[in-house]
């Protein structure tokens, strides 16, 4: 038997072709397009039960029970908007909160991001050989955990703290100064102290980007006109290096709401004259001391729609990167 006669005997395997879009609704098409795909869905099951349970379904529930009283004791009673008005209207704490969150996200979120990125650019210049040790002295204070115990030290309320003891040696002062009992200072010192210890995840996240860019492309474009460094930046760096930026601001969003634990640590829960009392220590209050779980699922909603708005507003500035 020739061998064109076994090739032309050999079953062939059956190649999936897409379904055609055209005289379908849009979810026809998504259904017949999840079982031609239906291997795929299943392998991505169990990640997805346990994001959905974890993640999706408390959002959920969060927003139903801020509708509600509930105490985790007695039935849950519907009230509707009863929550919402009471936290805008009654609760002066709360709007205490939203303006030191807001004034947070506002300056630690933008400057930590910014911070990471250049940190980030200017590691990446320099020789391979220290890149390394210069990227840990740069990221240790993020995890070493120490920062809060290190500047709680330096402004410590009496002589012997760093700042203090400076002070009196200059003559500048005549008495320590209770740093973290005034409320003049805790917000500004919260923020230097945040500042200090956020090159994070997204900054590891933005060396490896610079990292994986193609050479060939600013060899381009110098070839195209491009003049320094910061149009190289503008215009090839950053537009390479869009997942990483937005992965890089969601983080930066997400810890610059989530702002608390600083403040817990070198002020104290609650702050002198709630100076430093955010959204993120009210919600803990409420749901967590007085288990207000209806009241605190309303505090949540607001700070979940905050969070969301904030990462929508900084897609949409990331896409004109490089036009």
């Amino acid at each position: 038997m020739s061998e064109k006669t076994v090739s032309a005997k050999a079953p062939k395997t059956p190649k999936a072709k897409p379904v055609a879009r055209k005289d379908m609704t849009k979810a026809q098409w998504i259904w017949k397009e999840m079982k031609r795909n239906y291997i795929a869905y299943i392998m991505c099951a169990p990640f997805f039960l346990i994001f959905f349970t974890f993640t999706i379904l408390p959002v959920i529930l969060s927003i139903f029970y801020s509708f509600t009283i509930f105490n985790l004791i007695e039935p849950m009673k519907w009230i509707f908007l009863d929550n919402y008005i009471r936290l805008f209207l009654d609760d002066d704490i709360f709007l205490t909160a939203v303006q030191n969150t807001l004034l947070f996200a506002v300056i630690i979120g933008p400057v930590s991001y910014l911070l990471s990125l250049f940190v980030a650019w200017f590691i990446n210049e320099i020789p391979p050989k220290i890149r390394s040790v210069v990227t840990l002295i740069f990221y240790a204070p993020s995890i070493s955990g120490g920062a809060n115990m290190i500047w709680g030290v330096f402004f410590s309320g009496d002589s012997y703290g760093y700042a203090n003891s400076i002070l009196m040696r200059l003559g500048i002062i005549q008495s320590p100064i209770q740093f973290f009992q005034n409320a003049d200072y805790v917000m500004p010192l919260c923020i230097v102290v945040a500042l200090w210890s956020s090159l994070g995840t997204s900054f590891l996240s933005f060396i490896g980007g610079l990292q994986t860019i193609d050479k060939a492309q600013f060899e381009a474009a110098a070839v195209d006109g491009i003049k320094n460094r910061w149009q190289e930046l503008w215009y090839v760096t950053l537009p390479n290096m869009k997942s990483q930026l937005l992965f890089g601001a969601i983080l930066a969003i997400t810890s610059a709401f989530g702002f608390g634990a600083v403040v817990d640590s070198l002020a104290g829960n609650p702050s002198v004259d709630y100076c430093a009392w955010t959204i993120v220590h009210h919600l803990g209050d409420y749901g967590g001391a007085r288990f207000e779980v209806g009241y605190a699922s309303a505090i949540a909603t607001i700070l979940f729609a905050m969070m969301v708005g904030s990462n929508m507003l900084v897609k949409k500035i990331l896409a004109k990167v490089g036009q």
